[in-house]
């Protein structure tokens, strides 16, 4: 037999639900003690510790209060260009961070990825969800000029709004990550360092900053081609030139193999990540 019953102690804690504004705190029953148990974790305020003991004083042998030498956080994921990213369309990769002027984030890919808005984005590492893509342009889309015409290239912007913590950085297949602070257009025979899920590190050049390319049937407009190895679920990583910003990959030809020095024979076509950024009122951080 226990001294308490079960709905007894439903009652504490439900009267300890009724505190409000109790942050680095925790409670629920504890069967095996017959008891309430309280956490309070650092961080927590001397009034809220006060007015939770007064409720243990209250309810004498009923209440166990504990003090737990660590923080209470949320498991957000870090959320970096290159990083896989997975929705129904399968996978792909992380583009870069953007914000915008009332400080949303999203996060850019590959728009032919998943072709349509409200599709739910989750990280590949950990399974923490990203967020929701409110825009993207491959063929059709919401909207869309990728060259001086309302024609098609191959983006998609995923709103943040999942437990995980945008980086303006990219990362690399040793650990290693690269900040970016600014963007532009690409040029002409300019190196770039290029990176996605399945495929790291990858270096060339730019070999042309305006194709019209015609992929699977798909006719693209506005994007530049480079020498760069790329492999399949690398769609949507990002292109750029030490810290700046150049581009997004979309597909091109169909090596099986990239290492840090695959480049040369190879074609892989990106979409102007200045266009995609001038277009939803972003910038990248």
């Amino acid at each position: 037999m226990v001294t308490r019953s079960a709905a007894q102690l439903e009652s504490i804690h439900h009267k300890l639900d009724e505190l409000e504004h109790t942050p680095h705190t925790s409670w629920g029953v504890d069967a095996s003690t017959n008891q309430v148990s309280v956490e309070i974790f650092n961080g927590a305020s001397s009034d809220t510790r006060d007015r939770i003991k007064r409720i243990a004083a209250a309810h004498t042998g009923a209440i166990s209060v504990n003090e737990i030498d660590s923080n209470l956080i949320f498991k957000a994921t870090d959320l970096r260009g290159g990083d896989g990213i997975r929705s129904e369309g399968g996978l792909c990769s992380a583009g870069f961070n953007t914000v915008n002027s009332a400080g949303a984030y999203y996060t850019l890919t590959a728009g032919h990825c998943t072709p349509r808005t409200g599709v739910t984005w989750y990280a590949v590492n950990g399974g923490a969800k990203i967020g929701t893509q409110n825009a993207y342009n491959f063929g059709t889309g919401t909207t869309g000029k990728c060259d001086s015409s309302t024609r098609a290239c191959d983006w998609a912007t995923i709103k943040v709004n999942g437990p995980v913590t945008p980086r303006g950085t990219v990362r690399y297949g040793n650990g290693d990550y690269r900040q970016i602070t600014k963007s532009r257009y690409p040029m002409e025979k300019e190196k770039i360092s290029r990176t996605g899920t399945v495929s790291r590190d990858t270096t060339g050049h730019i070999t042309k900053t305006s194709v019209t390319v015609n992929i699977e049937g798909q006719r693209l407009y506005g994007m530049f081609e480079s020498t760069v190895c790329a492999l399949g679920g690398d769609s949507g990583g990002p292109a750029h030139n030490g810290t700046t910003a150049l581009g997004l990959l979309s597909g091109g030809t169909s090596e099986t193999v990239c290492n840090s020095s695959s480049s040369g024979t190879y074609r892989n076509y990106f979409t102007k990540v200045q266009t995609v950024l001038n277009e939803r009122g972003l910038r990248v951080f």
